[in-house]
């Protein structure tokens, strides 16, 4: 083929039609399996958060807002026999330390945390990633779990902002936004308790 101009930009139009049908390709290919994995992720975490239940948290889903808040959550709520006994929480906050953090927390009845999961963080290995387990550690004032966020008026804090939790080591702004995204699903499930009343 001769070297013309034409003859390049013919070339390089075949070649980027042929990258964007491979792309396109592999994103039907892969969409529903990334899908099926993130729900599955997503129920797995519901069933280790929350107290026992025997109806489907997922297919109950419903979203609400927060007081002072803009963004509604997804709240799962956890049911026996028909009788609310607990849910989780599907919250974020957008102050970690390398941006937004994604959680599920569980709470009983009474509004106490009965454990939490991270579903995606971007913190630093080592420092902020160590919030999948800091706050569950009975070491110190580390763990969150049986604690209630609604008995304190402004919620959970970390001891550098008057709280009582301990924060991670050398991340301070990773266990701040730990906290922040553990109060306003807090405040997501006082809601749902009171429509449930």
């Amino acid at each position: 083929m001769k070297s013309t101009l034409m003859n390049m930009v013919l070339s390089l139009g075949i070649i980027t039609i042929v990258a964007a049908a491979l792309l396109a390709g592999v994103y039907t290919l892969t969409e529903k399996p990334i899908k099926e994995a993130a729900l599955n992720k997503q129920i797995e975490a519901i069933s280790a958060v929350t107290p026992q239940f025997n109806n489907d948290p997922v297919a109950e889903a419903i979203d609400i807002t927060p007081d002072g808040e803009t963004t509604p959550l997804k709240v799962f709520p956890a049911k026996q026999d028909g009788k609310l006994v607990g849910a989780a929480v599907e919250s974020y906050s957008l102050a970690g330390f390398s941006g937004e953090i994604r959680l599920i927390y569980g709470f009983d009845s009474e509004g106490n945390i009965t454990g939490y999961e991270v579903m995606s963080h971007a913190e630093t290995p080592g420092l902020g990633a160590k919030m999948d387990e800091w706050f569950r550690s009975p070491e110190g004032n580390r763990s969150v779990i049986g604690l209630n966020p609604s008995s304190t008026p402004n919620g959970l804090a970390v001891k550098k902002d008057n709280g009582d939790v301990d924060a991670i080591t050398a991340a301070t702004i990773t266990s701040r936004a730990f906290l922040d995204a553990l109060n306003r699903a807090s405040k997501a499930y006082t809601k749902l308790q009171e429509q449930n009343k």
